[in-house]
C-alpha cells in the first residue's frame, strides 16, 4: 500500500480560513424526479452550488442541502503606501 498525501488543496484551504454557504430546498412530495433533477443542475450550473446532502422522508417530501465555496477577495492594494 502506498502512503500519498490526499487533500492537500483542500487543508491548504481550509488553513486560509475556507468555509462554505449552504442552501436548503425543500422539494414537495408532488415534484417529479425530473423537475427536481432540472432544479438541482440549473443551481449547479449558474449558482455554483453542489450538492452536500438528500433526505428523502417517508411522506415523499425532500429535503436538499446546497453548498458552495465562500470566496474573499484580499486587497491588493494593502502593500502599497504613497
Amino acid at each position: 500500500m502506498a502512503v500519498g498525501r490526499t487533500g492537500t488543496k483542500r487543508d491548504a484551504w481550509v488553513a486560509q480560513g475556507g468555509q462554505y454557504e449552504y442552501r436548503v430546498l425543500t422539494l414537495p412530495r408532488t415534484t417529479s424526479r425530473n423537475d427536481a433533477r432540472r432544479l438541482l443542475t440549473e443551481q449547479a450550473e449558474y449558482g455554483r452550488w453542489e450538492l452536500a446532502r438528500t433526505v428523502l422522508y417517508a411522506g415523499g417530501e425532500r429535503r436538499v442541502w446546497l453548498r458552495r465555496k465562500i470566496i474573499r477577495v484580499r486587497s491588493t492594494l494593502a502593500g502599497f503606501e504613497d
